[in-house]
């Protein structure tokens, strides 16, 4: 009795170990491209949901002179693809803007350490740097 308690007990831990595992997997790259942003010499990455915003994005990186401020909505304390910080943009809100209010404005940093007290962020120097796509 007590080696099949035992034995269930590991299977379901070794189960559930696995699915944590796939869960950070998944948040951490949900095969989708992610856009890296400069802003003077700090970056921060955005994934990319859409179609049209994975375009928007890449002809940004080519050279295109099109809406290029990135505007969404901060999510705390998560990084998701936006390793080495505590937020991210929430990618479903994700626009492009030739202009916005001051007051989301700030480097990753501001976002950070909540200098930036807005709930969006919307860096006006931001430059697209790299583009990455999932293999396969």
């Amino acid at each position: 009795m007590r080696r099949g308690l035992a034995a269930s007990v590991i299977v379901i831990v070794a189960v559930l170990a696995g699915t944590a595992g796939c869960a950070g997997d998944e948040r951490a790259g949900s095969g989708r491209p992610v856009a890296t942003f400069q802003v003077v010499d700090e970056t921060f990455r955005i994934e990319l949901v859409t179609p049209e915003l994975i375009d928007h994005a890449q002809r940004l990186f080519d050279g295109e002179e099109i809406a290029a401020i990135p505007v969404g909505k901060i999510v705390r304390p998560d990084p998701e693809v936006n390793t080495g910080w505590h937020w991210h943009i929430d990618p479903t809100t994700l626009e492009f803007a030739d202009v916005t209010t001051e007051v989301c404005d700030g480097l990753p940093s501001f976002v950070e350490d909540e200098t930036l007290t807005s709930d969006t962020y919307c860096p006006w120097s931001a430059k697209i740097v790299a583009m990455d796509y999932p293999e396969g």
